[in-house]
């Protein structure tokens, strides 16, 4: 194949194929179609406005949130792993989770607008370094039922399965790792001065929530 006078073999038409086949996957917006085919809701128009898994358990109930999650873990995990489908292994395959990435945060079906990457990420995980994909999942369950709000969950998790992350001398996923945790504040920094101010939504169980109703 020839693009303007490049000549691109076999394998670099492969990659492309690969990463543009990882973007769309990110750019599924599941809570939005979930929404709209099962509830005939928009969750856009409902709650925060986010596409995620936190809004759509908050507008469209636990069974739709926990679709939704899946659904957004599956896009990372498959992109990871599309060198091994394609038995391509002439790229780290983070290069792929990272396009899922970008693609469930800057949508091309949802105007490049998208949620905040934390379940996505996390498919990367699971794809590349399972064990700390669960170690990351125990932590955000843990601070969950402990504080009741996803959002600081996902705050905490982050930094500190990048931390765990650099003892395995793995520079491209620690790098990926650290760059993901700023990412993830930055997306996040609403949700940090609710925090702060003590107004941040809660899910409807957890210790957090039990003392926040006593009072």
């Amino acid at each position: 194949m020839t693009v303007v006078g490049f000549k691109m073999d076999s394998n670099t038409e492969e990659i492309i194929l690969m990463l543009v086949t990882a973007y769309l996957l990110g750019s599924i917006p599941s809570g939005v179609w979930i929404g709209k085919l099962f509830f005939h809701i928009d969750i856009r128009r409902h709650g925060s406005g986010n596409i995620g898994t936190t809004n759509t358990y908050r507008v469209l109930g636990p069974i739709a949130g926990s679709i939704v999650m899946a659904m957004d873990i599956s896009k990372g995990a498959v992109a990871t792993l599309l060198p091994v489908f394609f038995n391509n292994t002439t790229f780290n395959p983070l290069l792929f989770g990272l396009a899922a990435i970008l693609g469930h945060t800057f949508s091309i079906f949802d105007k490049f607008k998208g949620g905040k990457a934390v379940a996505t990420s996390a498919g990367m995980l699971l794809a590349y370094k399972p064990s700390f994909f669960f170690l990351a999942a125990g932590i955000w369950i843990l601070v969950i039922l402990l504080t009741s709000m996803v959002s600081l969950a996902s705050i905490i998790a982050f930094p500190c399965v990048t931390i765990a992350i650099f003892f395995i001398h793995d520079t491209y996923l620690f790098i990926l790792a650290a760059v993901l945790t700023v990412f993830i504040f930055y997306r996040h920094r609403t949700n940090i001065k609710r925090i702060i101010n003590g107004t941040e939504n809660m899910v409807p169980f957890g210790l957090g929530h039990i003392l926040r109703n006593r009072h």
